[in-house]
């Protein structure tokens, strides 16, 4: 069963790490909720999640981002617009933990903009797509699944 792995920071929340844009990371709670989701990412996602037997949002943050980061999700009814469970959700403190993650979860496919996290995954993520923008990646992802389906591997 293939399985979707997503980071969250400048993947699906806009500048959510930092990068210039502090509102998400260190603005009062009102500031942190107007950060914008990257574009297309709610309606690229809701695409994808039916696709795999399983979603998961596996992202790197310290503890007054994860609970940011949730608050961020629920408020903007990412759960719901996107079909993941809330309760699909990890957090690790360091990037290279992202790769037990998704050995834990069995994460076949997974989404991120971060080089070093690409690379601490290859060991144990079949698919692998570093995060520009969602329609160049949705593409990837579907040409992907679908050269998987005619090989009858999928």
């Amino acid at each position: 069963m293939n399985r979707l792995g997503i980071d969250i920071g400048r993947v699906i929340i806009a500048g959510g790490s930092g990068a210039g844009d502090t509102s998400f990371s260190s603005g009062d709670a009102a500031a942190m909720l107007r950060t914008p989701a990257v574009p297309g990412a709610f309606d690229a996602i809701a695409r994808l999640v039916p696709l795999f037997g399983e979603t998961w949002l596996v992202s790197k943050c310290g503890p007054r981002i994860q609970r940011r980061s949730l608050d961020w999700l629920r408020h903007h009814r990412f759960f719901e617009r996107t079909g993941i469970p809330e309760d699909n959700v990890r957090f690790c403190l360091q990037r290279p933990e992202k790769a037990i993650h998704c050995a834990e979860l069995g994460i076949t496919h997974f989404v991120d903009d971060k080089p070093d996290v690409i690379a601490a995954i290859t060991p144990v993520v079949p698919y692998r797509y570093l995060f520009q923008d969602w329609e160049t990646t949705e593409a990837a992802v579907l040409r992907d699944l679908h050269a998987e389906r005619a090989a009858g591997v999928g």
